[in-house]
């Protein structure tokens, strides 16, 4: 019978597997690759993405093994990134994104950003449920809606969304934190569950797979 891996194995394998991504986003959008792919490249690739995490998460036993294992406050903290809409905001006032996704999309992000800042700062917010439950389903709503909104903008407007979308800084978003922060959404949701149906607090609740992790 095989040992259970340590977690620092475990994270560490996570970390090679999120530098690898880093390098690879980096890479496409310096060189502009989405730029050069017709169509709606960004969204494409952003649920595509979300597409593969979701299902190696649920079918494949070692990555599912990982990410189970990841303590909560990793899973909130991705949402830090939700200060980007900072960015959104300051784009706008340059003129180069349209107020119809900027506003609505920069203000809710910084809202979610700063919602997981202050379960991050306050531990025992972190483990009540009702109000982990509530960040994460505001937050959620939120990324969907800018969604939304960006797949709503036509003409010129949507150009210059696609425009940035295919080029660094924010070609990170479609290749790497829009997919994150869907994925640990639903992980968050899945660990809310599991702390209901039991006795654990939020940041105990563990994973035991059905057979050893050999990632």
């Amino acid at each position: 019978m095989n040992a259970p891996r340590p977690e620092p194995v475990i994270n560490g394998k996570l970390g090679v597997l999120g530098a690898g991504w880093f390098l690879v986003a980096l890479f496409i959008g310096e060189t502009g690759l989405l730029g050069a792919i017709p169509g709606p490249a960004p969204q494409v690739i952003m649920w595509s993405i979300t597409a593969v995490l979701l299902a190696c998460a649920f079918a494949v036993d070692p990555f599912r093994g990982c990410v189970m294992r990841l303590p909560i406050r990793a899973l909130v903290a991705v949402h830090l990134t939700r200060f980007v809409g900072f960015y959104f905001l300051f784009l706008h006032n340059r003129g180069e994104l349209p107020g119809a996704f900027a506003i609505p999309a920069g203000w809710g992000d910084i809202v979610a950003g700063t919602g997981a800042a202050i379960l991050l700062v306050f531990p025992r917010a972190l483990n009540n449920l009702c109000l982990v439950t509530g960040w994460n389903t505001v937050a959620l709503a939120d990324i969907l809606f800018v969604l939304a909104s960006g797949m709503r903008l036509e003409g010129a407007e949507r150009y210059a969304l696609l425009d940035h979308l295919t080029k660094l800084p924010l070609s990170f978003l479609p290749m790497m934190i829009v997919p994150l922060i869907l994925f640990t959404h639903i992980l968050i949701y899945v660990r809310l569950w599991r702390a209901a149906r039991g006795s654990a607090r939020l940041d105990k609740v563990t994973y035991a797979p059905s057979r050893p992790v050999s990632m």
